[in-house]
């Protein structure tokens, strides 16, 4: 996932809020004003029948229902008597598998003035750092803006010319940092500030789980993979960023928190839960995002962009198939030898498609999460990284020709040159993992009051 967001600085952490923060609306039992039960009922009779797995499996005791399915129960009452704007792609769909921008259109309850097309598109035609542009919509008629790699002031504009009076964003993200849908978000939220809008947030779970790991984004490195100040797998839904991103960064970017920020929740979902637990059918977020699999090693996997490894792309496991045309078997047996939990290594070759080393054979690993309770995707990423180096002399990082003020690309995805500068020097896992104890710790304590899920990992 690539863009090109503007870049911000540090934000201080801050204390709850006061009676500014008790009144942002959270649609949880109740729809604005619908009672819970029946209200629960129609979400029920809306969904496919599934059978609900117990909770000792790893499946919450009840059925998962999107934010997305909730409102459509209801008739869509959370965004009627505005002017509607959505922020989606092909994830954003009803447990049907109807987009909801097609379901909101063809409903006439909902005033559509325009959709908003992140990385990828709003259909999802387009590759990695890619968009589908502006065009008309043709089953819907509708204008689709691109919204991929839009600063504030052009996203402002955009909001503008569609006279949005409510803005919906519903996009099934995959929980870590650099996947770039949550910076669109942050940019529309802003854009949102700037017009008065208000901002619904049709909810999500996150596939990874709940639990935050990972390094912190430092404010001289921040890019389109990661705009501001969060952890690597930040172990929130899009619903809980939104609330963090409102009340720790707005008021310091964009001079002011939301007017209205509401949050259509998942019901059903614990925090523990990653996706193949939910029930749900999974849509491909992105084209090299094919299973709930590739989610969850892609908080780990990921940094591998930065390296002059494959990360996979061009192949039909990207993210999980990691190698290079230099590796050879003893890659498999160091990171089997290293006993980390939850996760196997399989000895394996491939001939990516495109992308890196396109048209060549490469030796390494594919990636098996066989425990996902037990897996930390970041520190088997790390673990991945530290053997690898110190296995291959032709291991190398992978520099950004367009950045020559910050000329390694995984710097951008760690957040800061640490990382690359403990493995060049020799650290090992325990070392690297080590180093960022005390901000994931602090970002951990500062998320507390956003989160809307519990569960176990809290």
């Amino acid at each position: 996932m690539r863009d090109d967001h503007t870049a911000v600085g540090p934000t201080a952490p801050r204390e709850p809020r006061g009676p500014r923060f008790d009144r942002r609306h959270l649609l949880t039992g109740t729809l604005l004003g619908a009672a819970s039960v029946p209200f629960a009922a129609a979400a029920a009779q809306a969904a496919p029948r599934r059978a609900a797995a117990p909770a000792s499996a790893g499946r919450p005791a009840r059925p998962v229902v999107p934010g997305a399915d909730r409102a459509h129960a209801d008739g869509w009452s959370a965004l009627r008597g505005d002017r509607v704007g959505v922020i989606t792609n092909p994830t954003g769909v009803l447990r049907s598998l109807r987009n909801v921008v097609d379901e909101m259109h063809e409903s006439g309850a909902v005033d559509l003035v325009g959709v908003f097309g992140p990385e990828h598109g709003f259909r999802g035609t387009a590759q990695a750092g890619g968009s589908e542009g502006t065009f008309v919509d043709e089953r819907t008629g509708l204008t689709v803006y691109d919204a991929y790699g839009a600063g504030v002031t052009t996203m402002t504009e955009m909001f503008r010319a569609a006279e949005v009076e409510t803005v919906v964003f519903d996009i099934q993200d995959v929980g870590a940092r650099f996947y770039t849908y949550i910076w669109t978000m942050w940019t529309a939220m802003q854009a949102a500030v700037a017009t008065g809008s208000r901002f619904v947030v049709l909810d999500r779970p996150n596939p990874v789980g709940g639990t935050a790991r990972g390094p912190m984004m430092t404010a001289g490195f921040t890019s389109g993979v990661g705009a501001k100040e969060i952890v690597q797998a930040h172990g929130m839904t899009v619903g809980e960023l939104a609330r963090f991103f409102d009340g720790e960064f707005l008021p310091d970017v964009a001079g002011a928190r939301l007017d209205r920020l509401d949050v259509v929740e998942v019901a059903g979902w614990r925090r523990d839960v990653t996706f193949a637990g939910t029930g749900l059918d999974f849509v491909m977020p992105s084209p090299n995002m094919p299973t709930p699999d590739t989610a969850l090693a892609y908080p780990g996997t990921c940094m591998f962009e930065g390296t002059n490894l494959s990360e996979g792309r061009g192949t039909t496991r990207p993210f999980e198939l990691i190698g290079a045309p230099y590796v050879d078997h003893r890659w498999a047996a160091a990171l089997t030898d290293a006993g980390l939990p939850g996760v196997l290594f399989r000895e394996a070759y491939f001939n990516p498609t495109f992308s890196k080393h396109a048209g060549t054979v490469c030796g390494g690993v594919q990636v098996t999460v066989d425990d996902p309770a037990r897996f930390d995707p970041v520190r088997t990423g790390v673990a991945m990284l530290v053997a690898a180096a110190s296995l291959y002399p032709e291991f190398a990082w992978r520099e950004d020709a367009w950045d020559p003020e910050r000329p390694f690309w995984i710097d951008k995805l760690t957040g800061s040159p640490r990382l690359r500068q403990q493995i060049d020097a020799g650290a090992t896992t325990d070392d690297v993992v080590g180093a960022w104890h005390d901000e994931l710790a602090d970002f951990d304590r500062r998320r507390q009051q956003y989160l809307i899920y519990r569960g176990p990992r809290a």
